[in-house]
């Protein structure tokens, strides 16, 4: 339990933040009690052991609450409550990050939830229109306690005074900006900005778009956006989860507390390549590769892939049965192939159409030989005979091995890895050798697309996972009776000696009279306390209730057939920069992805403000585009450091990269090298705790990146190494990384546009 923060303890200059300190004293008792409240009900609840089937599911639905609410506290606990509005009409609401009450009675509020209606004019008052606000303060905390109060008066006919005023409104929002780096993603709640909110309030269902250039917020007020869905429909959310998409597991590292910091602790994360149950990335395709698997075409080559798995004979196929061979030819599987295919199921799912096929065919051969009259051809065989011959037949382990030589049960990886070991046939000859790989090579992130076609070609054959259920069920009613007749048995034994005493000893119920061993089996049976977001991980084909896709312009046709698989509802957020498409395979625009699968039913919104990188660096930058694109236009950035950025040749790389990372790492904060992958090896050597070739901790002083992992990073200070060696793109992803500063380093030709912009003064 921890204590509130004590007032004797604190020097307040003033009765405004004394008033300020003894609401958040307040507010954090009641946090307090309610952790311990909550606490205590999951343990009691927990306690209860096996129950009736309501009371044990009427005790899954309160620990799962409690257990999330407990998360949620937990998680805000840092700055719990930021801001407060002073209405005209003389009331007051404190706003945080989640919404508490006084009491469990409910009716009074303590704190608003950002996300409530109520609180929207925290972030959308102006001057001019005040919405009903007389004042909007933002509340600056330290742990629990505070430490600078920041007030806009908003109706300007009030002449009350605080003497915390901000004269220009900015000061939260500008403190924010020009923080050091830690290496993780923090919210923006406390300083969302119109543009943001009404992006993050936009209505669930339906496709968004949301482009914006570097800095501009995308992925921020995409996590908000998610955190507000998950309010706003807490009921079809919390059941089926909402998944958000980022391009790389560093990325997903760098957000992975923003949410949790929102009390929002039931959502999926992932790469395109963790969304195939079982299966995780871990090799990388040539960008070749990458652009061959990504192609939309590949779904039709995977398709006649499993077509050509449901083979004929050649010439024939022998079965053994009895004392006869029964041959399968061409003609007959052939038969048996095209009414199995002509009810368009999967490929395994459709086995046992197959199979069923075959085996009437067998039967029928099997009874012309040995059931027809050899003088007048007449059959000597009636259906109870037939029915006994295919049977029999069912029995025969040669059918089954024929079967499974004409129309084998697959998987998917096992199609996708015969596939690129061997794709002549069915790719050109320049694709087939940028996709061939060995059987036994590891997955890539475009591997995953192919596999979850693969998955959605073949289907599942349920009879072998049936049969296991059911030999599992079975297993534990006899667990079940074995336990029942050991009472059973037990009270007959006590109850003998008592009888004679005791006439109505014997009339005493035990476990046998109340119930049977299957139902004591269904109650022994373990629960699934799993989330949402952790079902939906194991399940493939999970149908979540919201897609967030970061940096969406970068994924392949083939990644978006997958995703939109995932979301049958189409009710998706998708943020992104065309300006920034760097791989191979992605799409880049909005309309090539999301026509083939709602037309032109969805909307487009853009951001166009800055709040990252200073106008200095964003002019060297937005160069860069300009001398492929002349009439690019970059966001506007809304504030400037005074610091130019630099470029500087050099003939000894490593030594000046050395040089440069103490030159430009801050005292406080996060500095990136960003240079190609082949020079990590030589340039990690002169970093101190930096690795080539690991997955980079973000939170270290100094990480060393690619351009492709810098994506929707950032740090206070970024060295730029070799910008000769990527293209436009690429280039303009790694320039905009910085909050503060910037150097560029070179041993050759630099690009035009970077050219052109160092040689201007």
């Amino acid at each position: 339990m921890r204590a509130g923060v004590e007032l004797s303890n604190i020097d307040f200059p003033d009765d405004e933040l004394r008033s300020e300190q003894e609401f958040i004293d307040g507010l954090y008792a009641r946090v307090d009690a309610l952790r311990g409240e909550t606490e205590s009900s999951v343990s009691d609840a927990l306690a209860q052991g096996h129950t009736p089937r309501q009371a044990r599911l009427e005790r899954d639905i309160l620990v799962t609450e409690r257990s999330g609410l407990l998360a949620a506290l937990n998680a805000v606990e840092g700055s719990l409550c930021f801001g407060r509005i002073d209405l005209t009409s003389g009331d007051s609401h404190h706003i945080g990050r989640i919404g508490l009450r006084a009491d469990d009675t409910g009716r009074t509020p303590l704190l608003i939830d950002w996300r409530a209606d109520v609180a929207r004019p925290f972030y959308l008052a102006t001057g001019h229109t005040p919405l009903g606000l007389r004042r909007r303060r933002h509340l600056g905390t330290e742990g629990r306690r505070v430490t600078a109060l920041h007030d806009e008066i908003l109706d300007l006919g009030d002449r009350e005074r605080t003497g915390h005023e901000d004269p220009t409104g900015d000061a939260v929002l500008l403190a924010a900006l020009n923080s050091a780096r830690t290496g993780r993603m923090n919210d923006i709640v406390q300083t969302i900005q119109a543009e943001q909110d009404e992006i993050i309030r936009a209505p669930h269902r339906g496709v968004l778009v949301v482009e914006g250039g570097p800095g501009t917020g995308k992925t921020a007020v995409a996590l908000h956006r998610a955190a507000y869905l998950l309010y706003e429909h807490r009921e079809l959310l919390a059941k089926r989860a909402v998944l958000i998409v980022g391009p790389n597991p560093a990325f997903l590292g760098y957000i992975g507390e923003v949410l949790p910091s929102l009390g929002e602790t039931g959502v999926l994360l992932a790469t395109v390549g963790e969304l195939f149950p079982g299966v995780r990335a871990t090799a990388a395709d040539t960008p070749a590769a990458a652009a061959v698997k990504g192609r939309a075409a590949m779904a039709d080559v995977l398709a006649a892939v499993v077509r050509d798995r449901q083979s004929l004979p050649d010439p024939v196929v022998a079965v053994p049965h009895e004392r006869e061979v029964l041959l399968l030819d061409d003609g007959l599987v052939r038969v048996a192939r095209d009414r199995t295919r002509a009810l368009g199921l999967p490929h395994n799912a459709a086995r046992e159409v197959f199979e069923g096929h075959v085996l009437n065919t067998l039967t029928e051969l099997y009874a012309e030989r040995v059931g027809t009259d050899p003088y007048d051809g007449t059959m000597l065989l009636d259906a109870a005979d037939l029915t006994q011959i295919r049977d029999e037949l069912g029995e025969n382990p040669e059918v089954w091995s024929a079967v499974e030589q004409l129309w084998p049960r697959l998987t998917p990886q096992r199609l996708v890895a015969d596939f690129l070991a061997a794709p002549e046939g069915y790719l050109g000859e320049e694709d087939a050798a940028a996709v061939r790989r060995p059987v036994t090579r590891a997955w890539t992130t475009a591997d995953v697309p192919l596999l979850d076609e693969a998955a959605e070609l073949l289907g599942e054959d349920d009879r072998p996972a049936e049969a296991r259920a059911r030999r599992a069920r079975e297993t534990r009613i006899a667990y079940a009776q074995g336990v029942l007749d050991v009472s059973y048995a037990s009270r007959t034994y006590e109850f003998e000696d008592k009888e004679e005493d005791d006439p109505e000893a014997s009339e005493v119920l035990s476990a046998h009279d109340v119930i049977d061993a299957e139902r004591f089996a269904e109650r022994q049976q373990e629960q699934d306390h799993r989330s949402a977001a952790e079902r939906a991980a194991a399940d493939r084909t999970w149908a979540f209730g919201h897609i967030i896709v970061d940096e969406a312009q970068e994924l392949s046709p083939m990644a978006w057939r997958l995703l939109m698989r995932r979301s049958p509802t189409r009710s998706m957020t998708l943020v992104g920069d065309p300006a920034q498409t760097a791989e191979a395979a992605g799409v880049g625009s909005w309309a090539d992805i999301l026509d083939p699968y709602v037309q032109d039913r969805w909307t487009h919104t853009r951001l166009g403000v800055n709040y990252r990188t200073p106008s200095e660096i964003m002019a060297l930058a937005a160069a860069v585009v300009r001398a492929e694109q002349p009439g690019f236009a970059p966001p506007a950035s809304v504030r400037s450091t005074g610091v130019p950025p630099w470029v500087r040749a050099t003939d000894d790389l490593p030594g000046a990269v050395g040089k440069a990372v103490a030159e430009l790492t801050p005292a406080e904060g996060r500095l990136a090298v960003i240079a190609p992958r082949g020079l990590h090896r030589s340039l990690a050597a002169r970093l101190d705790g930096v690795t080539a070739g690991a997955e980079p901790d973000l939170t270290r002083t100094v990480v060393l990146l690619d351009a492709r992992q810098a994506k929707g990073l950032e740090f206070d200070s970024v060295l730029v190494v070799e910008p000769g060696h990527w293209g436009t793109s690429d280039l303009y992803v790694a320039l905009t990384r910085a909050t503060q500063r910037l150097g560029v380093l070179h041993t050759g030709t630099l690009p035009e546009g970077l050219r052109r912009a160092a040689a201007t003064p």
